[in-house]
């Protein structure tokens, strides 16, 4: 205010006379609220007055629990219950019907006391109230209405619209469910949902008994699948989404887990039948369902264990088949060639093998368990779709220093060369060259460098030879300033030493060891792959860095880099880095920082990389597509051999004779033939005959 203007004081005084309230007011409003409430009730609103209501005073209006009884004194509650115990509740769906039309009054009133007592009340006590009305309702009316509900529900859902055909009103059943979940969880799941699974289980007891009595497996697992489904869409259309996987688990138990052994075994439709009969849509619905129970999966596993061996044990043993050795093999060789995956099963047993498997077994010992091996090389028809897998098995040993016998290693190739011949073992041989001359690179490398290299890392390089080793793309990353400086003087050497030759780092394929100290103080040493290192080092300059400085400093692929944090931040008991936020997932927009707090028992540590232990889909056409590729020039060159000294052939020999020479690598695709054929008519090496389409010629 301004300074000329002065300052007013304003005081408001009490009446002069006392003011007197009916003693009748709060007896009068009570009979103006209950004739509002039952109007509400009685859906015959119109006539009141909204004004005259909310004019009521808070002070006369009764208190909350004397709200309560007064309604129950109105009947409006003993009117429901007497709707709920009537008749109806005898006959099915009625009594559903009749409780809904009860709910449905329910809530109406309490509707009547949120349009009446807003004003009155408040919000707080409003919601007491309401909550008041479903509290009292709960108390009088849902005993007995609601293990009712659950027999008439199962009952119906299971008997009526499962064997009659008869639909359920599913609408009628959502109201239902809904009435109990407002009365509170605690009700739909102890009143409801508790009874409803034991009378389920009574039900899927029963009827699994029935089911197996008369049915074969094929049928009993159809109808396993079916009442399956149906739950699922039973709680999808009127049930909690949360008694879904309770009430599967309650199929699954009844109808599968129980009936596992008798199923799989069962005579002339079990689950070696169904392999005998190439039962394939049997078969993907047994795994489906037995995949979902304990022990379902190693059920079924051990049944075809002792199936496969059983097979093969008579193959052999059979008397008749004794009697001729070419039908023998012949079997045999069919047994083992219809898994197209047998070529990389026997390459991963003998990686087992020669990774530990052998360890502290004796020479002679070694040499069986080889031999064992070459028989059944010897029947595989695909042979060089082992070598591809070998090679990489073999590849990983020598490189992690993981094989435990360099000369059982060795004895392999040889007796390999002695069934194949030197071309299928030359690459194998040049592997175990390119060690060799790796150790005598690395010990001239220090010597010339010795000094320069006396206080900083050990640098250990293995230089392979491009065309021996399995085919790995050129994968670089930024490795750390000491390893690089390092990496170049060695580079320099190595140039210096061999004239013509190129060197390219092969960063994903190397291994580290680095020395590291927590908060805590702790020092440990771990063992890391070369991505993981280049990551480490980082936080030798820093406390915290994100996903994309990571990726810009190291310019590691993203897919690696995502696996390489993994192994690092999300392993338990192996997370020397810290995530945020924490989850299995790597993000681009994670936070990475040193995890203080790290601590082993083991003074060394080994930090593996997350991958996944069998080879994935796509690595799978991978080395198949690398197979149909190698193969290609191979069929080339065993045409021309053929057609240099036959001059002329016809198609079908030139088939035959291909196929006759390549066998012992692998069983040449007929159609395959006739593509490279093609190919060296295209290139001028063959011409077709000009009267006879079917006869080629070779061309000098």
């Amino acid at each position: 205010m301004s300074g000329g203007q002065k300052k007013r004081n304003f005081q408001i005084e009490a009446f002069k006379h006392k003011v007197v309230v009916d003693p009748k007011y709060a007896d009068k409003t009570w009979k103006i609220l209950e004739h509002a409430i039952r109007e509400i009730y009685n859906h015959n609103a119109s006539g009141l007055s909204f004004e005259e209501l909310y004019s009521c005073r808070e002070d006369c209006w009764h208190p909350l629990f004397g709200l309560i009884y007064a309604m129950n004194d109105l009947g409006v509650l003993d009117g429901i219950k007497k709707l709920v115990y009537s008749s109806e509740m005898s006959m099915w769906p009625p009594a559903l019907k009749t409780a809904e039309h009860s709910s449905s009054d329910l809530f109406c009133l309490a509707l009547s006391i949120q349009v009446v007592a807003h004003a009155c009340l408040g919000e707080k006590r409003l919601r007491n109230a309401y909550n008041m009305v479903l509290h009292k309702f709960g108390e009088k009316l849902y005993s007995g209405l609601v293990s009712t509900m659950t027999l008439h529900l199962q009952t119906m859902s299971k008997s009526i619209e499962a064997a009659q055909g008869e639909v359920i009103n599913r609408g009628l059943m959502r109201n239902i469910i809904k009435m109990l979940m407002d009365l509170g969880s605690s009700v739909y799941q102890e009143d409801f949902e508790k009874p409803f699974l034991e009378v389920s289980a009574d039900f899927y007891r029963a009827e699994s008994q029935e089911f197996i009595e008369c049915s074969d497996c094929g049928d009993y697992l159809k109808k396993a699948e079916k009442r399956l489904n149906e739950e699922i869409e039973r709680v999808s259309h009127y049930l909690d989404a949360k008694s879904e996987p309770k009430i599967t688990n309650v199929v699954e138990k009844e109808m599968i887990a129980n009936h596992m052994l008798r199923l799989v075994h069962m005579e002339n439709s079990g689950l070696v039948k169904m392999l005998l009969d190439d039962k394939i849509e049997d078969l993907g619905r047994m795994y489906n369902l037995f995949r979902r129970v304990p022990n379902g999966l190693s059920t079924i596993r051990d049944v075809m264990t002792s199936h496969i061996r059983d097979t093969g044990k008579q193959l052999v043993t059979d008397p008749e088949k004794s009697k001729n050795p070419n039908a023998l093999s012949s079997s045999f060789e069919y047994f083992i060639n219809l898994n197209p995956r047998s070529p990389e099963y026997i390459s991963l047993f003998v990686d087992d093998k020669l990774r530990k498997g052998l360890k502290g077994v004796k020479e002679e010992d070694i040499e069986v368990i080889l031999d064992k091996v070459m028989i059944l090389f010897r029947y595989l028809q695909e042979k060089d779709v082992f070598e591809k897998y070998y090679k990489q098995h073999l590849a990983k040993r020598l490189l992690s220093g993981k094989t435990v016998s360099d000369d059982a290693e060795r004895s392999l190739i040889v007796k390999l060369k002695t069934e194949c011949g030197y071309q299928f073992t030359s690459k194998l041989e040049g592997m175990f060259t390119d060690m060799k001359t790796s150790q005598d690179t690395m010990q001239g490398f220090y010597t010339a460098c010795g000094a320069e290299l006396a206080n900083g890392p050990t640098l250990v390089v293995q230089v392979l030879t491009t065309g021996s080793w399995p085919t790995q793309s050129s994968i670089t990353c930024n490795l750390p300033a000491e390893l690089s400086a390092l990496c170049e003087k060695f580079r320099s050497y190595y140039l210096g030493t061999h004239t013509g030759r190129r060197l390219s780092w092969q960063t994903n394929m190397g291994t580290a060891d680095l020395r590291a100290t927590f908060g805590n103080g702790q020092k440990y040493e771990l063992n890391v792959s070369t991505y993981q290192m280049c990551v480490l080092m980082l936080f030798n300059n820093t406390d915290c860095l994100s996903y994309r400085e990571i990726e810009q400093a190291t310019e590691i692929p993203s897919f690696d880099l995502k696996r390489c944090l993994q192994s690092l931040a999300c392993v338990k008991g192996k997370n020397v880095l810290r995530k945020e936020p924490m989850s299995k997932d790597i993000g681009e927009d994670d936070a990475f920082s040193v995890n203080d707090h790290f601590t082993s028992k083991l003074r060394k540590v080994k930090i593996g990389t997350v991958v996944a232990q069998k080879e994935s889909e796509p690595e799978k056409q991978e080395t198949r597509q690398r197979v149909e590729e190698d193969r290609k020039p191979q069929i080339e060159a065993a045409i021309v051999r053929i057609m240099k000294s036959r001059r002329v052939l016809d198609h079908n020999n030139i088939i035959a004779e291909v196929t006759k020479q390549l066998q012992s690598r692998f069983l040449a695709n007929p159609g395959e033939i006739k593509k490279r054929i093609e190919s060296l008519i295209e290139r001028d090496f063959l011409e077709r005959d000009n009267t006879d389409r079917r006869l080629y010629r070779y061309l000098a």
